[in-house]
């Protein structure tokens, strides 16, 4: 590991364990975030994971409603199914903080006020109504969905930031400080000695005179 470029002085001594007591408790710091983040990505990942195998299991069921609404009613009367909402849904983005991270959240309203059914309620099949009420009953959980990935690839980018600092800290600015200190130490140590043989060969010569 290559040295800093410094003056093998006292005082460059005293600035480098500075800083690598800084660098060292930044380390630690960093790694504890690291570390707890990546916890809270994990709880994100699993809640993805269990929302997207929810949605999938219930829109194949809805899919399936789909199908057999078809058989027994009019076809104009699914496409409109399908292409109107029976009811509004009011969604109010904000921000989060998770670790740092400001991460996108959503306060769903469901409102049901002044919306009427997309199709003659009165010569509606059953099968037909149970179609539409199940995906209606998605909606919410695909926004849901959508708020937890966009937080789970913010989060993941955050990770992977957050690891660059700690890899460069622990593996490039610690040992570069070490080092340097460590030749330091080294100099005024060879610096010392040297004196020291100087001032006792002078002693020596003052003592024969």
């Amino acid at each position: 590991m290559a040295r800093l470029a410094v003056n093998p002085t006292r005082m460059e001594l005293r600035k480098l364990k500075a800083r690598l007591k800084t660098a060292t408790r930044g380390h630690k710091l960093l790694k504890d975030k690291s570390d707890e983040m990546i916890r809270r990505f994990l709880e994100y990942a699993n809640e993805n994971k269990r929302l997207r195998e929810e949605i999938e299991s219930e829109l194949s069921v809805a899919l399936r409603s789909f199908m057999l609404a078809q058989a027994v009613s009019q076809k104009e009367e699914v496409e409109q199914a399908i292409a109107m909402p029976d009811y509004r849904v009011d969604v109010t983005v904000y921000e989060e903080n998770v670790m740092g991270v400001s991460v996108p959240a959503m306060e769903i309203t469901k409102n049901t006020e002044s919306i009427t059914l997309p199709y003659d309620f009165a010569s509606a099949t059953a099968e037909l109504d149970a179609a539409t009420e199940k995906i209606s009953a998605l909606t919410e959980k695909l926004l849901k969905l959508a708020e937890v990935e966009k937080t789970c690839n913010m989060l993941a980018d955050e990770i992977e930031k957050n690891r660059r600092r700690v890899n460069a800290l622990e593996y490039v600015m610690i040992p570069q400080l070490n080092e340097t200190i460590k030749y330091i130490v080294m100099k005024l140590d060879e610096n010392e000695r040297g004196n020291l043989t100087r001032l006792m060969k002078v002693k020596s010569m003052i003592t024969e005179d």
